[in-house]
C-alpha cells in the first residue's frame, strides 16, 4: 500500500532532480540556431550530433538547470545536474548518429534515461551522493515522466514526434 510518506518521498526525489528535468526540457523551447557540431562529421562520415543539437539549446538547458539549482539553494548541484542532463542528451545523440539514426528517431530507453543517468552520475560527486533508493526511483519515474512531457510537447507542436 502506498502511503502519504511514500508519495512525499517520491515528490521530494523529483524535486531534487528538477534541475536535470528542466535542463533537458529547455532546449525544446529555446533551441534552434547554430548547430553545436557546426555541421561537422565524425570519422564515419555521419554527423557528430546533428543539426538539432544547437548552441542556443545547450546553453539554455545548462542555464535553466543551473538557475533552478540556485532557486533550490543548491547552486553547485544544480549546475552538475544541468551539465549532466545536457551531456547525457548529447551523448545519446552522438550514439544515435553512430547507429545511423536520424534526429528525432527513437532509441527506446536511451532517449528516456540518458539525460537522468548522466545527471545522477555527475551530481554524485557532491556530498552527500544520492542514495541508491533515490537513484533507482528517479530512473524508474523518469520513463513515464519523459513520455508524458514529450506527449504534451508534441500536442503543443513543440516537438515533431510524441516520443
Amino acid at each position: 500500500m502506498v502511503t502519504f510518506s511514500d508519495v512525499y518521498w517520491m515528490a521530494e526525489t523529483i524535486y531534487m532532480y528538477l534541475p536535470a528535468y528542466l535542463a533537458n526540457a529547455a532546449p525544446v523551447l529555446a533551441g534552434g540556431g547554430k548547430p553545436l557540431d557546426e555541421g561537422r562529421t565524425w570519422r564515419d562520415g555521419k554527423p557528430i550530433l546533428g543539426g538539432h543539437k544547437t548552441v542556443r539549446g545547450t546553453v539554455t538547458g545548462i542555464a535553466v538547470g543551473s538557475l533552478v539549482g540556485l532557486i533550490q539553494m543548491q547552486p553547485l548541484r544544480g549546475i552538475l545536474l544541468a551539465v549532466g542532463a545536457i551531456g547525457g542528451d548529447l551523448t545519446i545523440a552522438f550514439l544515435k548518429r553512430r547507429l545511423g539514426l536520424k534526429p528525432g528517431s527513437p532509441l527506446p530507453i536511451a532517449d528516456q534515461l540518458g539525460f537522468i543517468v548522466f545527471a545522477i552520475a555527475l551530481s554524485s560527486f557532491l556530498p552527500p551522493p544520492p542514495s541508491w533508493e533515490r537513484a533507482v526511483a528517479i530512473i524508474v519515474a523518469t520513463i513515464p515522466i519523459h513520455f508524458i512531457t514529450n506527449f504534451f510537447a508534441w500536442l503543443l507542436k513543440l516537438k515533431a514526434h510524441p516520443w
